[in-house]
């Protein structure tokens, strides 16, 4: 896998953290160091381990369903993209809290934020990927575009966030369509 595949699977993931990072910006006002240094760890830490609990999990089974994979990582990239897309549409209450980068709040959007990583992962293994590297870069780049995403926050407000979620899932699809395309060109 190409890196610059690999950095757009990374981009694609990091917008879920990216624009929960906007809100959080929006909603803190004043940011700190800490509170930055928190957010962007624990997102970019949960991108980084979610692709190997799902790589992990899919190479239990991967041996199982071969014939099937290209087009299992197609759908599991086509839905999560949709996911991304569709939820860019809901309206965005639930980050409305005091401060979103502390205690069982910031385990609970670490989460939320990292889930389509850990369908990536098992997207990876089925594509017979390794993963220690892919989670890596995905893991950095979460974590850059969280600290990007605070501090444009401050500044853009909501009107920002809805789009880079759209865009978010426009490259996970693209990239499902790619594998597709040359799994089944081969």
């Amino acid at each position: 896998m190409s890196f610059l595949t690999i950095l757009l699977i990374a981009v694609g993931l990091g917008m879920d953290a990216f624009a929960v990072a906007i809100s959080a910006g929006v909603v803190l006002r004043e940011i700190s160091f800490g509170q930055i240094f928190r957010l962007s760890f624990h997102f970019g830490l949960f991108q980084f381990l979610m692709p190997i609990v799902g790589w992990f999990a899919g190479m239990t089974v991967s041996g199982l369903i071969t014939g099937y994979d290209h087009w299992i990582a197609f759908c599991l990239l086509v839905c999560i993209g949709g996911k991304m897309i569709r939820d860019s549409f809901k309206k965005e209450d639930e980050i409305k809290m005091v401060d979103p980068t502390r205690g069982f709040t910031l385990i609970v959007l670490s989460i939320a934020t990292s889930i389509d990583a850990l369908a990536v992962g098992l997207s990876l293994a089925f594509l017979n990927v390794t993963i220690l590297y892919p989670s890596v870069v995905i893991g950095v780049v979460a974590s850059a575009m969280t600290v990007a995403g605070m501090l444009l926050g401050k500044k853009l407000g909501q009107f920002f966030d809805k789009k880079v979620e759209i865009l978010g899932g426009l490259i996970l699809i693209g990239i499902g369509i790619k594998y597709l395309i040359e799994h089944l060109s081969c």
